[in-house]
């Protein structure tokens, strides 16, 4: 079953522990959530090392699907508050979703 809705994914890589300034920030928006996953940075710029040992930061990826009527203002908003145009903190994109199943409200 097809959403009426049309949908955007946005996509938000920030350091470990900002996640959940991204989620606030989007909520604060008019997004009602997201799924946060943990993973590792891999980028040239990214490797610290630690007594000679290298050590692969740790990320957090914020999931936010969001009706495409708002998603500007959410991506705004995650920009804003998560310091995104400054180096080092972060990315964020939009895909679109061509089709969303299980929203129940």
């Amino acid at each position: 079953m097809e959403s009426k809705f049309q949908y955007d994914l946005i996509v938000t890589i920030v350091n470990k522990n900002q996640a959940d300034l991204v989620v606030e920030a989007s909520k604060q928006a008019g997004a009602e959530g997201g799924t946060i996953l943990f993973g590792r940075g891999t980028g040239i710029h990214e490797q610290a090392k630690l007594f000679g040992i290298t050590i692969e930061p740790e990320k957090e990826l914020i999931l936010t699907l969001i009706k495409k009527e708002l998603t500007e203002t959410v991506l705004e908003s995650i920009v804003a508050k998560a310091d995104l145009n400054k180096p080092g903190k972060g990315i964020a994109f939009i895909l679109d979703v061509e089709k969303v199943v299980g929203i129940n409200h």
